[in-house]
């Protein structure tokens, strides 16, 4: 990766970094939780279990611990999994958008970048069934031509296929692309792909401190990305 390479694309992830999604999240975690006759969990637990997808986060407000690694597994068990899953899936069709915020700065950056002729794609570990209704309900599909989601390829962010399929849909290099997010996921898979990355502070990173992601910068809003991307490309 080169600083001499301009940027034409730009790879946003989308929960933690466009959309606030986690009231979201927790109401339908919570809902399974009930459900499975088990007490609900603090916004601020259920906030570090977002980032690899939604069989992580069932699985991690089952065991009510990040530290959860193996999908599925002997603990809480393949069965209560499963059910969790079903349930977590149902709960969450119903509320997927009710109470989603889009972050302060989200659509003047992405205005932004279009002004500067950048090709836009959302690459997020969400399923496919959830994430298109979402952008739909915040009113931010008709900035992505392209959307990668969670079961898009056969691995998910931190492995970088997502991110190299995205840029192969908008006919770009890696080199030619920044990845946006605000966890450690979105950081590896940018990077291991080729392309360079910023990082938002607002996000949720799985409890980590965005501060120590390998990144090439730390914007405060996507109206600073945009401008970042302006002054990379005005050196080259």
């Amino acid at each position: 990766m080169t600083l001499h390479t301009p940027v034409v694309a730009v790879l946003l992830d989308l929960d933690g970094t466009l959309v606030d999604s986690i009231p979201d999240l927790a109401a339908a975690a919570n809902a399974m939780r009930v459900e499975l006759d088990m007490p609900p969990l603090g916004l601020e637990v259920l906030a570090t279990f977002v980032g690899k997808g939604m069989d992580y986060l069932v699985r991690r407000t089952l065991a009510g611990s990040l530290h959860v690694d193996a999908l599925p597994g002997d603990d809480p068990g393949r069965d209560l999994f499963a059910r969790g899953r079903a349930s977590f899936r149902r709960h969450y069709a119903l509320v997927n958008g009710d109470m989603a915020t889009v972050y302060d700065g989200v659509i003047e950056g992405l205005r932004a970048m279009q002004d500067q002729g950048l090709k836009l794609a959302v690459v997020t570990n969400k399923p496919t069934e959830f994430t298109g209704p979402l952008l739909t309900r915040v009113g931010l599909a008709g900035f992505f031509p392209v959307v990668v989601c969670g079961d898009t390829c056969a691995r998910r962010k931190p492995d970088p296929d997502q991110v190299l399929h995205a840029c192969e849909r908008l006919g770009v290099a890696p080199a030619q692309a920044v990845t946006i997010g605000d966890s450690l996921n979105d950081a590896q898979a940018g990077r291991t792909a080729g392309t360079r990355v910023l990082a938002v502070p607002y996000g949720y990173n799985e409890g980590q401190d965005v501060y120590t992601l390998d990144v090439d910068g730390i914007v405060p809003q996507l109206t600073d990305a945009a401008q970042v991307i302006a002054r990379w490309n005005a050196a080259t």
